[in-house]
């Protein structure tokens, strides 16, 4: 047979696929392993880095110690401890941020880049640990019930980092549901006691975040004038509305329209009411100051312009925060209801009757954003833009001696 002959050979034209195969992955093989083991020489590994060997021996099933060792405890405490872990990270992002508005830092716009991104790892933390109770569900009733006993008077409102989380984000100690009639004090001892004092002295995030609303440029009076004209704008649009509805002949649609159209002029009325908004901020129906609100508005009309679109994230980003805390307050409370029903809760309280009552608005640190929806109005009520005339919209704040590098995160 010549070689034309067994070039088209399927017998051999295989084999020799096969080997070119078989070369190419001794090839992958040898590439795989050529480096080398630095581990091998020394320095710092994986476990010595992570401090594992205290993480993972940190698990003592208290049911064991009484020698009645429950399978199920061993989850409760690694669910639990990782909450707190991802707590301390949510406290490292919360105080870098805090930073950054307090040192002044903010005031140069290419700093908000940073503040967006860790306000958004934070979200997604939450967004986890809002998951992670699908984990902990898959423990029973009666599983938990066998080792509960061992856990009195231990209870998760004795979380100092969560109670940290909610000082620092702002949630008011006003708000606060008291703990057995008790101030949410009384249940942690010494430094602990003293953290929690020094938490609530700090300036919040919501305060800082206000504050950083009442610079919105665009606000001055003796500039573009935002809420002045927004005011006139309202106005005359509900004019022309009323004239409409005037126009219609009577019937009881007309009677429901002219009623509808009513309570949405209060509502603005009251909008544009500032010593209004002061009281209902003294009754904590509001957390926002009057110019820290007008600034929230103006960047939620003016979302799409470049110098609003990283502010409106932010704001956003402030919002789900609030949404996630109330999903794991939630979530919470129908754990421990599944749980333990209408029991006592370990640490004295009366369990799920108490943390239903967390879950209300009352714990919403930025719940005047969510109510910016109520006064959206149609587009052409807006006040416009000139891009010519109102370059304050095309140009940032930049001051180099607030800039913070990446080297410079902290």
């Amino acid at each position: 047979m010549n070689a034309s002959a067994m070039s088209g050979c399927p017998y051999f034209q295989r084999k020799h696929l096969l080997a070119s195969k078989q070369q190419v992955k001794e090839d992958d093989v040898d590439a795989a392993q050529s480096e080398v083991n630095k581990a091998s020489k020394g320095g710092i590994i994986y476990g010595d880095y992570l401090q594992l060997d205290k993480v993972v021996s940190s698990q003592l099933l208290q049911s064991e110690l009484k020698g009645n060792k429950i399978h199920d405890e061993h989850l409760f405490i690694v669910t639990h401890q990782a909450y707190e872990l991802w707590f301390k990270q949510i406290l490292w992002e919360l105080d870098s941020v805090r930073e950054i508005f307090i040192s002044g830092h903010v005031r140069d716009e290419r700093n908000m880049l940073k503040v967006n991104t860790r306000i958004h790892r934070i979200v997604m933390i939450f967004r986890l640990l809002v998951d992670q109770f699908a984990v902990l569900e898959t423990m029973t009733a009666l599983d938990f019930f066998d080792f509960r006993e061992y856990l009195t008077p231990a209870s998760g409102f004795q979380s100092l980092q969560f109670r940290l989380l909610e000082n620092k984000i702002g949630v008011p100690e006003s708000q606060r549901v008291p703990y057995n009639r008790r101030h949410y004090r009384d249940n942690f001892r010494g430094q602990d006691i003293e953290l929690l004092q020094q938490s609530e002295k700090e300036p919040t995030l919501l305060q800082l975040v206000e504050k950083w609303l009442e610079r919105t440029p665009g606000l001055e009076e003796d500039g573009f004038n935002f809420w002045g004209k927004l005011e006139s704008n309202i106005f005359e649009g509900f004019r022309r509305e009323k004239d409409k509805i005037e126009q219609k002949p009577d019937s009881e649609m007309k009677e429901e329209l002219m009623a509808d159209f009513i309570k949405q002029k209060e509502l603005f009325m009251c909008l544009f009411d500032e010593k209004r908004h002061n009281h209902l901020l003294s009754k904590g129906e509001r957390r926002l100051s009057y110019k820290a609100l007008q600034g929230a508005l103006m960047i939620y009309f003016y979302r799409e312009e470049p110098r609003f679109q990283v502010p409106f994230q932010l704001l956003t980003s402030l919002m789900d925060i609030d949404t996630l805390m109330t999903k794991w307050r939630y979530n919470h409370v129908c754990m421990v209801h599944r749980m333990i029903g209408s029991k006592a809760g370990t640490g004295g309280s009366s369990g799920y009757q108490y943390l239903r009552s967390t879950v209300s608005d009352r714990y919403k640190v930025f719940v005047d954003l969510f109510n910016l929806a109520t006064f959206l109005v149609p587009r052409d009520w807006v006040p416009k833009l000139n891009p010519n005339e109102h370059t304050f919209l095309y140009t940032a704040e930049c001051c180099d001696s607030s800039y913070c590098s990446s080297e410079d995160s902290d």
